[in-house]
């Protein structure tokens, strides 16, 4: 589980994030100050830290100084959208920035980009006999490969990645092909039956009543 404190003051905005990510798969920890955020650092390990710069008490710039020496890769999430500002947050160690106001589904991309850049994600998966190689978009059943489209592959490693975690349709569509789900589609439908044929999944990657789909493995 990749853990991730959001230090956001805006709790109706922290609270969004943290519910989002926490659909997909994500643990987080929330603080609304940068003293807060301090303390937390203090006692926890995270994978990942989601920094506003305009924070009570200590603010994003400052605290950063902090985070460097713990080699935790930090997004700066701001209303502040200047150049200087954006460039200031980058030279002084932050992965990332992006500001508000933004679309969940750019923010999930960014982090996972963060995350691979810093290997959080695993590079190859083993999940009920399939083998998932992320660097070269392959995968194995019993040695021999199955070939997937990049669709198929997409949904396959969302799924792969939130094991007995019931998925929205809307989250699927989100997250493989971007955008807002199409009401009323079958989009998402269609390519699960294709990609769970392929895979051999047709017994655990079980359709969850006006939600989507979960797929059923052993802890």
């Amino acid at each position: 589980m990749i853990k991730v404190l959001i230090v956001e003051d805006e709790k109706a905005i922290s609270n969004l994030i943290r519910l989002s990510l926490s659909k997909e798969g994500y643990v987080c920890t929330c603080a609304f100050d940068g003293l807060t955020a301090v303390d937390l650092l203090e006692s926890n390990i995270y994978d990942l830290i989601l920094l506003d710069v305009m924070l009570p008490h200590v603010d994003g710039f400052e605290l950063i100084e902090y985070i460097r020496p713990l080699e935790i890769p930090v997004i700066f999430i701001t209303a502040k959208d200047s150049v200087l500002d954006r460039v200031k947050g980058l030279r002084l160690g932050a992965e990332d920035y992006i500001v508000k106001p933004f679309e969940i589904i750019e923010l999930l991309a960014r982090i996972d980009v963060v995350m691979r850049r810093y290997q959080k994600c695993d590079m190859v998966l083993q999940i009920d006999g399939l083998k998932i190689d992320t660097r070269s978009m392959q995968v194995w059943r019993d040695g021999r490969e199955i070939n997937l489209t990049k669709t198929e592959y997409e949904m396959l490693l969302l799924f792969a990645r939130n094991p007995r975690r019931a998925m929205y349709r809307e989250t699927i569509y989100e997250r493989v092909w971007g955008g807002e789900y199409p009401f009323g589609s079958k989009v998402v439908d269609l390519h699960v039956q294709r990609m769970r044929k392929k895979v051999g999944w047709e017994q655990i990657l079980k359709a969850v009543n006006k939600v989507g789909y979960r797929l059923e493995v052993p802890e």
